[in-house]
């Protein structure tokens, strides 16, 4: 044995073991990872010498974990670079991070857990002592004629240094002496099978426990694409998600600028629940140099793209970096600006080479991704990829993008024209949609409320206006010719025309608050009347939409917009000319306006409008049996 020396630690070093030692809710296991990474760094050191000096390591590099239960040790060893005496006092000895004290302020205000704070200070090696009651690193650096040394501390005060004479391969031997009452977790070989699993799968050397190599998933994402079969994909996919099926679809780059960076992502079959129970169930495994940093990072992809399932590993971000220093740092946000742009033009290259392909996409993820409204920075993309079913598809399956409805438009057509409706057959029979039926116009059909805030968001597409059929500027739709003749009857004369403004206005004092106003239309055809917003702005679907989020349950005031030559409208008309009292024109106002307060799903009591319908048909089948006679 040689010389034999004490050295005490400094005071910030003291003061970090004093917080390790007696740290008792943080995650104990992280000190494993913490040292393997050390010891990856070694072997990637061994690796680069190698390479420098135009030769071979002379030893295989791995990382070895053995433990002795009755001892209550367990012991690391790796095949790397080791260290000389002063490699050692200054790599262990001293802390090359000035903020300790931050440290210790932090932890003692217990702002941030521990184990992301060992992160960011840089201080892995000591998180061994919450779990150790003595340690001994034995190492021998690989520089020619290099002398084994071995340091020793209770971590308390002071650490040994003991030069040593036997002859040891280069590396380093990491012994720890557990803890009484953590001995038997980190001595049980299951158990420390699992957190290097959990922490250190990817890392890029051989980890034994015992006699069992543990990382064997390669880090597929580091390996050039043209090496790699389906199958690497399919089982790294199920490795990383637990999906029994293989993945719809992979995505696997590597970038070099603006940062640098592996990414290998992986797009479901299945959508899940976005909004529900899995919502907290996305992210991307963010590592450095295949050392695991966060599982889900959230920050990488925004909300709507998480269906997106995979890892990102980058060289850029120092190893030792905490979740709350992650959120703030500018080469995160040049890491996700771009894997946004990847993940979005992989859409749009799926979508332009295979459109059944992309509609099998749409139907399993469809609904996550239309939250991308918000993200302006993407919109002409976002604007690309999004679809609707539309009133040419054949059912409510079919889908439809913007640039496809622009094909169809008919000439002079400057506007994409958009419904929101409970269902395909509900928008078949909606009166706002007569006209457009009438005149062969495209309509794209709205399902779900996110719909709607999707098309406020874009408002337009290609030059192209999103505008609300509901809105429909009825001057542009009548330069478009309809598909059938007419028969329309004969036009009103000018008496008519007087008779029917103050059959409006009757109906107006009849129906009294109900609505702001009571005006002839043009835009219906088979319908006698419908509802419009007064402000022509907000439609009905989005105001009511509103009045949920409000929990206003008031009926809103609408304009009743009639329809001069519809039959019904004209016997109204013949039966206000002989009596303007006639009470049937109040019966009929009334249940005309509850059917289309019905038909736009804000009649809450039905009871005054069946029990109109059946007086009404009591009385209408009464002549019809009478005229029959």
């Amino acid at each position: 044995m040689g010389r034999k020396t004490t050295h005490k630690f400094k005071a910030e070093v003291s003061q970090l073991l004093e917080i390790l030692v007696h740290s008792l809710y943080t995650n104990k296991e992280i000190f494993l990872r913490e040292l393997i990474s050390n010891a990856s760094d070694a072997l990637e050191k061994v690796r680069f010498k190698a390479q420098s000096d135009n030769g071979e390591a002379e030893l295989a590099p791995e990382i070895r974990i053995t433990t002795d239960a009755d001892a209550k040790t367990l012991t690391i060893t790796d095949t790397g670079i080791g260290m000389t005496r002063d490699e050692l006092m200054r790599n262990i000895g001293t802390i090359a991070h000035s903020g300790t004290a931050e440290l210790a302020r932090l932890a003692e205000e217990g702002k941030e857990s521990l184990d992301s704070l060992i992160g960011r200070f840089g201080v892995g090696f000591y998180s061994v002592y919450m779990v150790a009651d003595e340690v001994t690193v034995t190492t021998r650096s690989i520089e020619p004629d290099a002398k084994a040394i071995a340091w020793t501390s209770d971590g308390r005060t002071d650490y040994k240094l003991q030069d040593l004479d036997e002859d040891r391969p280069h590396g380093t031997e990491i012994t720890v002496s557990l803890k009484e009452d953590l001995a038997a977790q980190f001595t049980n070989e299951a158990h420390l099978k699992h957190v290097v699993n959990k922490h250190s799968n990817f890392i890029n050397f051989p980890i034994f426990v015992g006699e069992e190599r543990v990382n064997t998933i390669q880090a597929l994402w580091r390996e050039p694409k043209f090496q790699i079969k389906p199958e690497q994909y399919a089982e790294f996919y199920k490795f990383l998600t637990f999906d029994s099926e293989d993945p719809f679809d992979t995505l696997h780059t590597s970038v070099d600028a603006p940062v640098q960076f592996n990414a290998l992502m992986f797009i479901p079959n299945e959508g899940g629940d976005p909004f529900g129970m899995g919502r907290e169930n996305r992210g991307l495994d963010l590592y450095v140099r295949r050392v695991l940093i966060e599982k889900q990072n959230k920050d990488l992809l925004p909300e709507y793209l998480a269906f997106v399932k995979g890892v990102v590993d980058t060289e850029d971000l120092p190893l030792n970096i905490s979740r709350e220093t992650l959120q703030d740092n500018i080469l995160m946000r040049k890491i996700s600006s771009t894997l946004v742009k990847q993940v979005l033009n992989h859409l749009d290259k799926m979508a332009k080479d295979n459109a059944d392909r992309y509609a099998e996409f749409w139907h399993a993820h469809g609904e996550l991704f239309k939250a991308g409204y918000m993200d302006f920075l993407n919109k002409d993309k976002f604007g690309h990829l999004v679809r609707f079913n539309s009133s040419v598809s054949e059912d409510d399956k079919g889908l439809s993008s913007f640039a496809e409805y622009i094909t169809r438009a008919k000439e002079g057509q400057k506007e994409i024209y958009y419904a929101y409706g409970p269902s395909r057959e509900a928008l078949g029979l909606s009166p706002h949609l007569e006209v457009f039926r009438k005149k062969g116009i495209e309509v794209l059909y709205l399902y779900e409320p996110i719909d709607e805030f999707v098309m406020d968001a874009l408002r337009d597409f290609d030059g192209y206006t999103l505008v609300s059929a509901e809105h429909a500027d009825v001057s542009k739709l009548d330069q478009f010719e309809s598909l059938v003749k007419e028969e329309k009857p004969e036009a009103l004369s000018d008496d008519q025309k007087s008779t029917l403004d103050k059959l409006l206005a009757r109906i107006k004092s009849v129906l009294g608050d109900g609505v702001t106003e009571v005006k002839a239309s043009s835009r219906l055809s088979d319908s006698p009347v419908c509802l419009a917003n007064p402000d022509g702005n907000v439609t009905s679907s989005m105001d009511k939409i509103m009045r949920v989020m409000s929990k206003d349950s008031s009926i809103p005031k609408k304009v009743l917009e009639i329809n001069p030559d519809h039959a019904l409208i004209r016997n109204m008309l013949t039966i206000f000319e002989k009596d303007e009292n006639d009470p049937f024109i109040d019966q009929a106002a009334n249940q005309l306006f509850e059917s289309a307060l019905l038909l736009e799903g804000y009649l809450t009591d039905p009871h005054a409008l069946v029990g109109r319908v059946q007086d009404l048909l009591t009385k209408s089948s009464g002549w019809y049996v009478a005229s029959n006679k």
